[in-house]
């Protein structure tokens, strides 16, 4: 059934769900800070409107992904121009962006205020999942709610799973993403290690590969380090970004040292101008082997000074 959806937020990941939106039969109307990012939408037959008010009005659904928490806070919940001021009692609100656990419940409780249905609904997934639809939603809010917004998710995603009340949705999506960073981390010294060792890396990961403690998504991580292919899919500084999140969430480095210890890793990448590169370029702090390109340059104690 065809449905009126705003999307605010057109990005790498915005974007794709909202052509999604559009090739599903849905009425798509877009908004996007830099209003030349909706071209390629209205072209498709989405409305553009100027503000996310004006996006949210008539919607009934609206869906933002956006970069952090002052982006969602701000569109959501602007005094003039917040999308929560356009929309009518009873709609849904649903955030996909990566938030943290304040930022999730201060715009649960604005949209409550405003008589409307919220549910956070981070995504795993790239932009080929985006593209394809086969995002995987994690979901917090009432069961109501997302019972009604569970046709709409699975239109853009393979799997929509309710994990619990507010926030648990943002604690499935941080969790998830920490994951993938600890993956990432530790495979970008070893990686290193190896190259040290005068090893070719590839043959000894392969082998590494056909035990159990290999996941799958370690196979693109390496191939992306091994290639040298750092073109953003998930930009570092939004890694380190997410990894304060749950720190944030824990009370402190001194209850998660290990995540504290990457996002460290992290910072001081997007510090030494890799920040806009995809995450798995932090193996650039490790590399030894020519042909590799020119390594950056950094001590064990630059990650204290960070």
């Amino acid at each position: 059934m065809s449905q009126r959806i705003a999307v605010l937020g057109l990005g790498a990941m915005g974007s794709r769900m909202a052509g999604r939106l559009l090739q599903a039969g849905h009425s798509v109307t877009v908004w996007n800070r830099n209003p030349a990012a909706a071209q390629a939408l209205v072209d498709a037959g989405a409305r553009q409107a100027r503000t996310p008010r004006e996006a949210a009005k008539d919607a009934e659904v609206v869906i933002a992904m956006l970069r952090d928490d002052p982006a969602s806070l701000s569109v959501w919940c602007d005094t003039r121009h917040g999308a929560l001021l356009g929309m009518a009692p009873g709609t849904i609100a649903i955030d996909s962006s990566t938030l943290s656990m304040p930022t999730v419940h201060r715009l649960a409780q604005a949209s409550a205020e405003a008589g409307v249905h919220f549910l956070d609904a981070p995504v795993s997934g790239s932009r080929t999942a985006a593209e394809t639809g086969q995002l995987v939603y994690l979901v917090g809010g009432e069961e109501a709610t997302f019972a009604r917004a569970q046709p709409l998710l699975q239109t853009l995603g393979a799997a929509a799973t309710h994990v619990g009340p507010v926030g648990h949705g943002a604690l499935a999506k941080l969790a998830t993403n920490t994951l993938l960073g600890l993956h990432v981390a530790a495979l970008a010294e070893l990686i290193g290690m190896l190259q040290a060792q005068g090893v070719a890396p590839e043959a000894v990961l392969q082998a590494v590969a056909t035990t159990p403690v290999w996941a799958p998504v370690d196979h693109y991580l390496c191939g992306s380090m091994l290639r040298s292919e750092f073109s953003p899919q998930f930009p570092i500084e939004l890694m380190a970004k997410d990894f304060g999140y749950v720190l944030d969430a824990a009370g402190g480095g001194a209850r998660l040292p290990t995540v504290a210890a990457a996002r460290e890793v992290f910072t001081l990448a997007a510090r030494l101008g890799l920040g806009q590169d995809n995450m798995t370029a932090v193996a650039r702090l490790y590399e030894r082997a020519p042909g590799h390109g020119a390594p950056v340059s950094f001590q064990v104690s630059d990650l204290a000074a960070g």
